[in-house]
């Protein structure tokens, strides 16, 4: 059976497929880190006359355009705005974490309700809702109410978006939600616009006279957390042209270390970026006076995203950043190369009070 496959530039987890039937097949390979297999999702037209299909090759089949779904992680959400489907999620995990405004207004008039945690979805009230699709979001395959709703016929499919090590990486994920919705060409068309932004923003950033050294993370209990050297932080740091001072790591993930270290290596270091959750100067001081001793905290050049919250507490930043990049990257080139975008309003970071 011939088939064509969509163009995956930069995301490692999913791609796409079309058969000849006009079946799109989702083969998503990085559920979850470290994951020993992936997953093979078929989507099959509504208004097609039902097509022969071994269900056994799949993990599910879904019938396409999805008019109601339910999704997990707040990352989905600006996937399915931007979409402009956000009309059709019905229920979500945790709503407290939404900062949209458009999905708050929906969950405030109860048309999106609330299903519990993550780990233990109320299956009830998840299956009164008869969504056509569920999203799921995990770190393993063990999940008892993702294993009912299966046996009970709802479809489910992994997102792994917020396993992508690059920018450009997590934010094509939208490509993974749009032939849910018949809407490929607005995918590609998004992704495209966020990827060519994302690519004048980089090489707006070369044209700095100066290159900053960047200190990133703080402590939690007595290790302090830096973003390793390959991990999607350290990418934007480097693209906004800086000299991240742990560039060099391989790590993918964060580096616990030792503050004697940190400040071997960053007590000059020119900006701070995420000194851990804390929002101003006053709660860095006293939380730690080691912090005094860096030149950053001195010269009042420490900036978070801690800062930047939607109505109930949910971080925009966790919310909005996988999917538009590109601001990400402008925030930080205001930040360290501030004449380079004068304009730029700050929208993720904010300098700490």
């Amino acid at each position: 059976m011939a088939t064509s496959k969509a163009s995956i530039t930069y995301a490692r987890g999913f791609t796409i497929k079309e058969t000849e039937q006009g079946i799109k097949v989702i083969e998503v390979s990085s559920p979850w880190p470290d994951a020993k297999s992936g997953f093979s999702y078929a989507l099959v037209p509504k208004n097609t006359p039902e097509i022969s299909l071994d269900k056994e090759k799949y993990d599910a089949v879904v019938r396409v355009p999805v008019e109601r779904i339910v999704v997990t992680s707040t990352t989905h959400i600006p996937a399915l705005e931007s979409l402009g489907v956000a009309d059709r999620l019905v229920g979500f995990p945790n709503s407290q974490f939404v900062s949209s405004k458009e999905t708050r207004k929906r969950i405030a008039s109860g048309q999106v309700k609330e299903l519990g945690t993550n780990e233990a979805i109320n299956t009830e009230i998840l299956m009164e809702l008869s969504p056509e699709l569920m999203v799921g979001f995990g770190i393993s395959g063990k999940n008892k109410a993702y294993e009912t709703l299966q046996q009970a016929g709802i479809p489910l499919v992994y997102n792994g978006d917020w396993t992508e090590e690059t920018p450009l990486g997590k934010a094509e994920w939208i490509k993974f939600f749009a032939p849910f919705f018949g809407l490929e060409k607005k995918g590609d068309s998004l992704y495209k616009a966020i990827e060519l932004s994302y690519a004048r923003a980089k090489e707006l950033a070369l044209q700095a006279k100066t290159k900053p050294t960047i200190l990133s993370g703080g402590l939690y209990k007595d290790v302090w957390y830096v973003a390793g050297g390959k991990s999607w932080m350290a990418e934007f740091l480097r693209d906004a042209n800086t000299n991240y001072l742990w560039k060099e790591t391989e790590n993918t993930g964060s580096i616990g270390l030792s503050i004697e270290s940190v400040l071997e290596r960053a007590q000059d270091a020119d900006f701070w970026l995420n000194p851990s959750m804390h929002t101003s100067y006053n709660e860095l001081e006293e939380t730690n006076r080691h912090y005094l001793q860096f030149s950053a905290f001195k010269n009042k050049r420490v900036f978070t995203h801690a800062r930047s919250i939607g109505e109930t507490g949910g971080l925009l930043f966790y919310e909005y950043a996988p999917n538009r990049p590109d601001v990400v990257l402008k925030d930080l080139i205001h930040i360290f190369h501030p004449e380079l975008l004068p304009d730029h309003e700050l929208f993720f970071f904010k300098p700490l009070e």
